[in-house]
């Protein structure tokens, strides 16, 4: 185990609870010592929910240690059950309480509770959140499904959206798009899990006829058991960009038997137009390294790629058990896959890398910003800014539209910063002159120092002479100048970068 400041996924213990928080009529009673109970805090301030999670904590101190922990773990039970009156119960333990060995699962067992219990074995040191959560969800279907209930065989088909869960990145939202594009199919949609559903709701997802996995980290597990099961065939294309969206429809519409055409006719995605745009000339070809979620990450790759003209120079993902997605998409991009859970790394690797733009999580914005790049966030982890209270989805063809407000506009506006920036000395933008709309006698106004958009990256290497020069070099051709000219250096044994080589470094390129 290391320690860090940042972390990309909690224990496993967090992954169960954004299942049994995303749920109706389900508690958690989680065998934790005082302490453990910060988890709370990911809902209330960060998701912004209105009620705390359905989780009871036995919260066991250091003098209880030397008494019975597991009679503190069977009153919790109790008394949640008494309390909340749910339709069903998970039980397990903290990463801290597993060390204790109360066996939860065999507590619950030997109580003869009155609900039905689904037990979790959770290894807190082997494993993570994302791994967590599915194996919660896999667990809950498992022992709730009533294998009785089979696919009605109706004319019109019946679909479960399978994966969203409490704390996901805009999950809501995408839930609201995708049941849109089936709705608009004439599918019908049996029930939403975890997100929504209830035990009750668990019982009946044998009726489907199939199942849409939408995000694979939680959902994928359990749609492969009712796979077996209930020979219910899953949609595991993620709708995320235009050209996934459209295979998502067609790949629903073969499953149910239906005409694909009326959802693929929503012309209402502004991102194919923008791309076959002269505006989007002078975005083609930048540099945009991407970093997150497996899902969000592969899918970001393939939108950069193919929907936006952007070169991807760098690719990876957090969560190890879905690395072999990034590796694979990876090689289709010409780059090294980045696996790691290490923020330190990946710092070092967009460091290297010198993109024009950063795609990732609230890590990378922190990172991005202090090499002074533009970013977008596009994957969990995430802080309260992207919970926004409006509809802000990923999927479907609004999500395109999302996607392409979120990911063009930091880079146009960074180009409006520099511009701003390079005729700083102009009179007309100086700190002493009015607004230019207003009448002369105006109050004369005072501007914000602007910030700077490159970072020192050479170190002693540019002289500050050179890195002021630089830095009138549009941002966006920015990185490209700089890489080129430290390889001229290097090529011509030069031990520092003046003004001189700078412009011998132009000279030689253009040619």
């Amino acid at each position: 185990m290391q320690l860090s400041v940042w972390t990309y996924e909690g224990p496993p213990h967090v992954g169960a609870m954004r299942v049994a928080t995303a749920m109706e009529g389900m508690h958690y009673v989680l065998h934790a010592p005082q302490g453990d109970t910060y988890a709370d805090l990911l809902f209330t301030m960060i998701e912004r929910r209105g009620k705390r999670p359905p989780v009871t904590y036995t919260t066991f101190q250091a003098r209880d240690l030397g008494k019975d922990t597991a009679q503190l773990f069977q009153d919790a039970a109790r008394h949640a059950l008494e309390r909340f009156e749910p339709q069903a119960l998970l039980v397990g333990a903290s990463c801290t309480a597993e060390l204790i060995q109360d066996d939860p699962a065999g507590l619950a067992e030997a109580m003869r509770l009155p609900v039905p219990v689904v037990p979790l074995e959770l290894p807190s040191y082997q494993r993570k959140e994302c791994w967590g959560a599915s194996e919660t969800f896999y667990q809950i279907v498992r022992t709730l499904a009533d294998r009785d209930i089979t696919p009605r065989g109706d004319s019109v088909a019946l679909a479960n959206i399978l994966g969203p869960t409490a704390l996901g990145f805009r999950h809501r939202d995408d839930v609201r798009e995708v049941r849109a594009i089936l709705e608009t199919l004439g599918i019908e949609v049996n029930l939403v899990a975890p997100l929504g559903a209830s035990p009750a709701d668990i019982a009946r997802i044998g009726a489907a006829d199939f199942n849409v996995v939408l995000y694979p980290e939680t959902g994928d597990e359990a749609a492969r058991w009712l796979e077996r099961t209930f020979h219910q065939p899953a949609i595991r294309t993620v709708p995320i960009g235009i050209g996934a969206t459209e295979e998502f429809i067609r790949g629903v519409a073969a499953l149910a038997g239906v005409d694909p055409e009326p959802a693929l006719a929503d012309d209402q995605s502004r991102m194919p137009w923008w791309s076959r745009s002269v505006d989007s000339t002078y975005l083609t070809g930048k540099r945009v390294f991407i970093f997150g979620d497996a899902t969000h990450a592969v899918a970001a790759a393939r939108i950069a790629h193919e929907e936006l003209g952007f070169e991807v120079c760098g690719l990876g993902c957090y969560n190890r058990e879905f690395a072999r997605d990034v590796r694979a998409a990876a090689q289709q991009y010409g780059v090294d896959p980045l696996i790691t859970d290490d923020h330190l790394e990946v710092e070092e690797a967009i460091a290297a890398a010198q993109p024009e733009l950063v795609l990732g999580t609230q890590m990378e914005r922190h990172i991005a910003k202090r090499l002074g790049l533009p970013c977008a966030v596009i994957s969990s982890p995430v802080h309260v800014q992207d919970f926004p209270a409006r509809h802000s989805p990923q999927m479907g063809f609004e999500g395109a539209n999302v996607i392409f407000d979120t990911w063009v506009h930091p880079l146009v506006m960074g180009l409006e910063e520099h511009l701003l920036t390079m005729f700083r000395d102009d009179f007309e933008f100086s700190d002493d002159a009015g607004a230019s709309h207003l009448h002369a006698h105006a109050p004369k106004r005072t501007l914000a120092q602007p910030i700077a958009l490159e970072p020192v990256m050479g170190g002693s290497l540019w002289t500050d002479e050179a890195e002021a020069e630089l830095k009138k070099i549009p941002f966006f051709v920015r990185g490209k100048a700089r890489r080129n000219t430290e390889l001229f250096a290097a090529n011509e044994g030069r031990a520092q970068i003046d003004l001189e080589t700078l412009y011998d470094a132009k000279a030689h390129y253009a040619r």
